[in-house]
């Protein structure tokens, strides 16, 4: 099953990043993340797939599609369709497209059923290294020492390591505290799972973030560092009692102090991630349109294969006029 997933999860990503694309710099946020959804909704359905929503767009009286519970693919159409929940971001970066700056992608996750925690709409405390710190940091120490044991795990200088965070007012405190270690920072306004992704690849200079974010983008973040063998941390930090409520009858827990680590989050045994570049980022190149069609690169992993691809496909939208392929 999880070769059938990695296949039809690129061809979803893709077609969302080419809707979305297409709102680079023009200022509209809300119309990019609307023509992600509505196209990563209906490549979903041409799937093989019977998909049910666990992270998505919000409740379904918030969103017209893409919504928590949602049924997608080819449900009741023969025997041979695979049951599968998925998480998506349809547009990881809106304003990152709005204004025309790299790093926005479309990003999902699916697993067989019950592999992906339902989390609530709110916040996670999240700390993401990549594998060679994997098992040593500890969330609940203070971020000064989690530096340290990062430096300490890659042999290398605090002074030379990178680490990513948020650029939020709730952030001064980590900031303060980082930039005292003699640690580098990249602040970032959007994207936090493709600055995790990052901290589990070498040569993007990356080495963990650290600070609050989505917990809906903490599952995603979770499915993708498991395959790659990183490894992320984290604690709900609720808004307010609405958000608690909903945590508990989501997940049947409101508890704050609870750790989750990467298999808590994203525990299937049949994982997939799939990525595709929207604005051109230290990962993923940006869609690219020339006359007839356009280019995407993506990013797919699959759990239980240990296969990490890199995709770069063609899509020819009229064939009376192909294009050249240039590698």
């Amino acid at each position: 099953m999880e070769q059938l997933l990695a296949l039809e999860m690129i061809r979803v990503t893709e077609a969302a990043a080419i809707a979305s694309a297409r709102f680079m710099g023009r200022g509209a946020r809300d119309e990019a993340d609307r023509a992600a959804t509505e196209a990563m909704r209906t490549a979903m359905d041409e799937t093989d797939l019977a998909g049910t929503i666990v992270i998505g767009e919000g409740e379904r009286d918030e969103a017209p599609m893409l919504y928590i519970g949602e049924q997608v693919g080819r449900h009741g159409e023969g025997e041979a369709v695979a049951a599968v929940d998925i998480a998506v971001d349809p547009l990881e970066g809106t304003n990152l497209v709005a204004t025309g700056q790299g790093g926005a992608i479309t990003v999902l996750a699916a697993s067989e059923t019950g592999g992906l925690t339902n989390a609530p709409d709110t916040y996670l405390e999240k700390l993401a290294v990549g594998p060679v710190a994997a098992g040593c940091v500890d969330i609940t120490r203070p971020p000064a020492e989690n530096v340290r044991r990062i430096a300490e795990a890659l042999r290398r200088k605090v002074s030379d390591i990178t680490i990513v965070i948020l650029d939020r007012p709730r952030h001064e405190g980590l900031i303060a505290e980082v930039r005292g270690t003699g640690a580098r920072i990249r602040l970032i306004t959007d994207g936090d799972v493709s600055a995790a992704i990052a901290c589990a690849v070498q040569g993007t200079g990356v080495h963990a973030v650290m600070g609050i974010g989505g917990a809906p983008e903490g599952v995603i973040t979770a499915a993708a560092l498991r395959c790659l063998g990183g490894e992320i941390q984290a604690r709900f930090r609720f808004r307010n009692d609405e958000e608690r409520e909903r945590a508990t009858r989501m997940m049947g827990t409101a508890d704050e102090d609870r750790v989750y680590r990467t298999e808590d989050l994203a525990g299937g045994d049949q994982l997939v991630f799939a990525a595709t570049g929207v604005t051109g980022g230290e990962l993923l190149q940006g869609v690219r349109f020339f006359g007839g069609g356009a280019r995407t690169h993506s990013l797919v992993m699959a759990y239980q294969a240990k296969q990490v691809r890199f995709v770069d496909t063609v899509h020819m939208f009229d064939r009376d006029r192909p294009p050249a392929v240039r590698l």
